[in-house]
């Protein structure tokens, strides 16, 4: 599990905080499969509000919220670092955050209100800026990184990037500005999101995590100590070349889906070299996203060279299969232990075990879910009627998400009030 090396439960976070943006993470979720009976297929026309809609739903909404919640989690696993006032700032973040992005979604359905547009920007901006500067100025001021924290600062400075591209965007859309490279500024944002901010994020942690939880070999040191900068340095060099050679995002595009394959591919044979013989549904949970990753990548290569039908909605369903598998291998990580540590360190020796807390065959299920939901989206091409039945699944899926979550809570406060302490005086 965790590496508790130099971790107390003075340095990590309330379980709150914690708790808190999953929880808002998955209720987004179920808002997100609400909407689908909405927009139906139109999710899949990118130019549509529907396609827009749904997609900041999952971005913001569900992956913000959750990879917001692993930030305030792993940072004082993987750098060591302790936040100062973590509720405080988690509370200046979430609230915000929320107003936001209901801002940000009323603007996108109702454009003849561009007030709502500017209400998005300074909400999100405020939530986000406040809470990403801290935690930058943290990670910058240590003395010794690791892969992980050092590729954690740039994939934070990497959303920094992707909210000053949202905010000339909704000036744009709001009419404060006559946004003349609106078209080149919305492919970087859309591309310093995705390959940046969601896959930068997910490899750093991966370089860590990947070989504490499983026991794997550790990534090559020239792979885990310049992947994120090489990352960052092409999206960043292809944003400033792009004002002036649109195409050169083809070649971007092309260049970072070899790189993603590449690193999907070396992270199924560290899984596959893992020193447990046993595979929970976190081990699945990544083998399942990393495929997804790959299948996405491909298809990126694919719709970049030649013009099928269907072939860039299918990256999407499978980029967003590939982020919301680990996402869900995160969390069945996660909160189970932080409930068993958090009661542990506070005494309770009648605390419940992580099994006891989110039983892995429970994990394993949702892990079934997860697979109809895609498998149903993809059919949904086809078949439209099929948007409906991925609706009720991922309905289904983040419901499953928030009881365990309310189910977590429950114990930990269930124990907190009836369990038994440690005795210390008896001890001495």
């Amino acid at each position: 599990m965790f590496n508790q090396n130099g971790l107390s439960l003075d340095q990590a976070p309330p379980i709150s905080v914690v708790f808190t943006f999953f929880l808002t993470g998955a209720l987004f979720g179920i808002v997100s499969g609400i909407s689908l009976f909405f927009y139906g297929v139109e999710v899949f026309d990118s130019t549509s509000v529907g396609a827009v809609t749904f997609t900041h739903l999952l971005t913001l909404g569900v992956m913000l919220s959750f990879m917001f919640a692993a930030l305030f989690q792993m940072l004082p696993v993987i750098a060591g670092i302790t936040l100062t006032s973590p509720q405080k700032k988690a509370n200046l973040l979430l609230y915000p955050f929320i107003l936001g992005l209901i801002s940000l979604l009323l603007g996108f359905n109702f454009t003849q209100n561009s007030w709502l547009f500017l209400l998005a920007s300074g909400f999100l901006a405020f939530a986000i800026f406040m809470t990403i500067i801290p935690m930058l100025n943290k990670l910058l001021t240590l003395a010794h990184h690791t892969p992980s924290s050092k590729g954690m600062s740039i994939a934070l400075l990497t959303l920094a990037v992707v909210l000053l591209l949202a905010l000339y965007l909704l000036s744009t859309l709001s009419g404060i500005i006559e946004g003349h490279y609106y078209t080149q500024i919305k492919t970087a944002h859309y591309s310093f999101g995705l390959f940046g901010w969601i896959a930068l994020l997910i490899i750093s942690i991966s370089f860590q995590v990947i070989e504490m939880f499983y026991v794997t070999p550790p990534y090559p040191k020239n792979i885990s100590h310049n992947l994120p900068l090489t990352l960052f340095v092409i999206l960043g060099g292809t944003t400033l070349l792009g004002f002036f050679y649109s195409s050169i995002w083809i070649i971007s595009h092309m260049v970072l889906s070899f790189i993603l394959i590449f690193y999907a591919l070396l992270t199924l044979k560290r899984l596959s070299q893992k020193k447990r013989p046993l595979s929970d549904a976190t081990v699945w949970f990544w083998r399942v996203g990393l495929s997804f990753l790959i299948l996405s990548m491909f298809l990126i290569l694919l719709g970049e060279l030649i013009t099928v039908p269907f072939v860039k909605a299918l990256s999407f369903i499978f980029f967003a299969a590939f982020a919301l598998s680990i996402v869900f291998a995160m969390f069945y990580k996660i909160v189970p232990f932080l409930t068993w540590f958090h009661l542990n360190s506070q005494g309770y020796f009648t605390a419940p075990m992580m099994h006891e807390v989110i039983h892995p065959k429970t994990a394993m299920k949702h892990l079934y879910i997860h697979g109809s939901t895609i498998v149903t989206f993809v059919l949904s091409l086809f078949i439209n009627s099929f948007i409906y039945l991925a609706g009720l699944l991922m309905l289904l899926s983040f419901s499953w998400m928030a009881y365990q979550i309310i189910h977590a809570h429950k114990l930990y406060k269930e124990t907190q009030k009836n369990g038994e302490k440690f005795d210390m005086g008896n001890i001495a």
